[in-house]
């Protein structure tokens, strides 16, 4: 065998064997009470209802894969029909671990209808050194739609010592509304990961960063965050255009927690899902 057939059929074998996961959900509200009416699973992705029989269903994803490897492709899908009610989780903080090339790739669609509400709150996603992410996040808000999107981000595990001496992370957001796109923003680094935090105007050393958007948001609701005391990090509001958006930077991954548990608390719309508290 050639070293060209050798080189393929190593690639072949590893693309083999990287994790694949979809998930296609859909609610919609009945009675007053929000209930799944699709759930489609495929791969190592699960999605699983812990509380049933309430105003606002709360979602669970779970990766049986253990973990986000270089290569590894995932695909959430998810569609909220008008005044349900969703609040969407993970089981546990998520993983990316590091490649020998490929990246991780997560592409996440929502669709949120009139009068309908959208809390997407999942617990941390972790970075580990050499590791390789990319992530998109499209969500389509109806006019009277609402919605909380919470994304944090942690670089390595700062309690065992760990550093990011090289990796890549791209992460874009787009929201639209009726349409129309009133948000977009993304983050790229790459490279020498952990001297790019260490620069002031990036993250002045912080190892964990969280954004929290609002829709609607206005400036009451900014002051309200902006009350927030006894954090343990840094934290920035603003709002404009009928939207806010909060920004938190903290110094591991346990500070930016409680930092985000407290202003999501202090928002007072949603509880917080059971295993953010457990």
């Amino acid at each position: 065998m050639t070293p060209a057939a050798v080189a393929r059929q190593h690639s072949d074998t590893f693309a083999a064997n990287r994790a694949r996961g979809r998930i296609e959900l859909a609610v919609d509200c009945y009675a007053g009470i929000t209930r799944r009416t699709r759930v489609h699973e495929s791969g190592s992705l699960r999605v699983r209802f812990p509380r049933n029989g309430c105003s606002a269903l709360e979602a669970m994803l779970v990766n049986t894969a253990g973990g986000m490897a270089g290569g590894d492709n995932f695909e959430l899908g998810i569609s909220v029909g008008e005044r349900a009610q969703i609040i969407v989780t993970t089981a546990a903080a998520e993983k990316v671990y590091r490649t020998l090339g490929p990246d991780t790739k997560v592409d996440v669609k929502i669709d949120v209808a009139a009068n309908a509400t959208l809390c997407w709150l999942p617990q941390e996603t972790i970075l580990f050194d050499r590791s390789r992410l990319i992530r998109r996040i499209e969500v389509d808000l109806a006019p009277t739609a609402r919605m909380i999107l919470a994304e944090a981000l942690v670089f390595g595990r700062s309690g065992m010592g760990e550093v990011i001496e090289l990796g890549a992370l791209f992460d874009q957001w787009r929201i639209r509304r009726a349409n129309r796109l009133i948000h977009a923003e993304g983050i790229s680094l790459d490279g020498a990961v952990s001297d790019k935090l260490s620069f002031r105007p990036i993250a002045n050393g912080g190892l964990a960063i969280a954004t929290v958007l609002l829709v609607p948001g206005d400036d009451a609701v900014v002051a309200a965050i902006r009350a927030v005391d006894h954090l343990r990090g840094e934290l920035g509001a603003s709002s404009w255009n009928g939207l806010a958006i909060v920004r938190f930077c903290a110094a591991d991954g346990n500070a930016l927690r409680h930092d985000l548990m407290q202003v999501l608390a202090s928002l007072g719309t949603t509880p917080l899902p059971a295993l953010w508290i457990a």
